[in-house]
């Protein structure tokens, strides 16, 4: 009251403002969006974000261990040579998880730590530092989901076979997996095999900005594409003959979210259509055994050579599929023809996070698994990833006060809310990111966290969307 008189805004005591509540409109107490009883709430991380420890316990170096010492490659300047001292901190932030009330945790498993050449002789430490979070995390509680590859590959997988590029290393990604999978599947239920193939493929050999820097012409962008597919199916099927029976298995994926400019019958059916087409390098492949005439056509002479045998495998059966879920990647509307779709521009004036390219659209987040769940009649996903980046100013009094953060979850949730209201089948949501990381070619210019990390100390502070995500989980409910 006393900083409203400050600034000249008329004030009134709360005892007079009670007692002009009975003259004033009476609305009703809120009543908060309800998620199913049973729906799953979390956090997530990657292993190259986080742990650190980089050179320790046998751990061999990938593809972004090469990058981030590359000139010029980082905007901060940075590596993640220590990042958050995950390794030897995870009891630590086990603790963060536990605070928040989540009761599953997304991680990844650096490949390079549990098979420093890619392939070989596995080095028995580097798998022993997950059995020890494991254990503290169901020691806790907590649920354990793991990704078995978040863009770490072994550089001597790259080296050798130049990565991505060669079956080669769809083989040895499907050996890590049996390999991984026969070893924590007595505690582990829910595995992912790659995340985000789109992004990978895109930004590490597309554009150069992500490892391992390449920018290639197209028709080697979807060989590549072809067979990080290839190592997803190979790699279900292994985890299909070495796992503990009942171990599900599926993709976490950013798909082209495709959203109806305007909610009309012919606009929703344009944007399921764009949904199958804009994502048939990958994730239509694997949920329907081929690539679409509309793709083939569309890449010519650029199409990826594939046999029967690979589009086997590449849909090899999954249990669930994890979307990641930041922004609307397209608005459409209904072409001409009932199969044609028109994809409009984004105007200089569309609003965005911290981040340039994390444009809001809280919608989103209910057309990406309707879509999915729709399309390919999926019947159960999970959000594997949504949150944003925020300036995160410390204030005098040493707290973050991330109401643009908690604007932006609320927002999203909402959209969630209304499409499990419907039916949609999303069991689980994973908020990225448990606490601030490194942000891949953004370094640490940029936070995600629920957690502020000073890296400098590696203290970890909660910030204030950590509260608001806490009355999340305990109310189930968007707050």
């Amino acid at each position: 009251m006393a900083a409203w008189s400050a600034l000249g805004i008329p004030t009134i005591s709360a005892e007079a403002a009670e007692g002009t509540s009975t003259s004033a409109t009476q609305f009703p107490t809120n009543r908060p969006a309800t998620f199913p009883p049973d729906f799953l709430w979390g956090t997530a991380t990657s292993a190259y974000q986080i742990e650190g420890a980089v050179n320790v316990d046998g751990r061999g170096p990938s593809i972004w261990d090469r990058f981030v010492h590359l000139k010029g490659k980082i905007i901060d300047h940075s590596t993640a040579d220590v990042a958050n001292d995950h390794y030897h901190r995870y009891r630590e932030d086990v603790q963060l998880i536990k605070e928040l009330g989540a009761k599953a945790y997304r991680f990844s498993i650096a490949w390079p730590r549990v098979f420093p050449e890619g392939t070989g002789m596995p080095n028995p430490k580097g798998l022993d530092f997950y059995q020890r979070l494991l254990d503290e995390l169901l020691a806790n509680g907590i649920e354990p989901f793991a990704t078995l590859y978040h863009w770490d590959l072994p550089q001597a997988l790259q080296d050798r076979y130049g990565g991505w590029r060669s079956r080669d290393t769809s083989k040895a990604f499907a050996d890590y997996a049996g390999y991984v999978a026969e070893r924590i599947s007595d505690r582990v239920k829910h595995i992912f095999t790659i995340n985000e193939c789109a992004r990978m493929v895109q930004a590490g050999f597309g554009t150069g900005i992500d490892a391992p820097g390449l920018m290639l012409p197209q028709k080697e962008i979807n060989k590549v594409r072809h067979h990080v597919a290839l190592g997803h199916g190979l790699a279900v099927q292994a985890i299909r003959a070495h796992a503990r029976a009942g171990t599900k298995v599926g993709p976490a994926e950013n798909i082209e979210i495709c959203i109806p400019a305007i909610e009309t019958p012919a606009n929703i059916r344009a944007a399921e259509i764009a949904t199958r087409e804009l994502n048939a390098g990958y994730l239509t492949a694997i949920l329907e055994g081929k690539y679409t005439d509309g793709f083939l056509t569309y890449a010519g002479a650029n199409a990826p050579k594939f046999t029967a045998e690979d589009l086997a495998a590449i849909s090899s059966p999954i249990d669930f599929v994890g979307l990641n879920v930041y922004m609307p990647n397209q608005y459409v509307v209904a072409g001409e023809n009932s199969n044609d779709f028109a994809l409009l521009p984004f105007a200089a004036t569309y609003p965005h996070m911290d981040s340039n390219w994390l444009r809001i659209g809280p919608e989103a987040m209910y057309w990406a698994p309707r879509h999915v769940a729709k399309l390919w009649n999926v019947k159960s996903i999970h959000i594997t990833e949504n949150g944003t980046s925020a300036a995160d100013q410390v204030s005098a009094d040493g707290k973050v006060y991330d109401v643009d953060r908690i604007m932006y979850l609320r927002n999203y949730l909402t959209h969630l809310h209304r499409a499990t209201s419907e039916g949609v089948p999303v069991q689980g949501y994973f908020v990225w990111s448990l606490m601030d990381n490194f942000e891949w070619a953004d370094g640490y210019d940029k936070r995600f966290g629920l957690y502020r990390v000073d890296f400098q100390t590696q203290r970890r502070t909660p910030k204030l969307s950590a509260s608001y995500y806490r009355e999340v989980i305990q109310r189930n409910a968007v707050m």
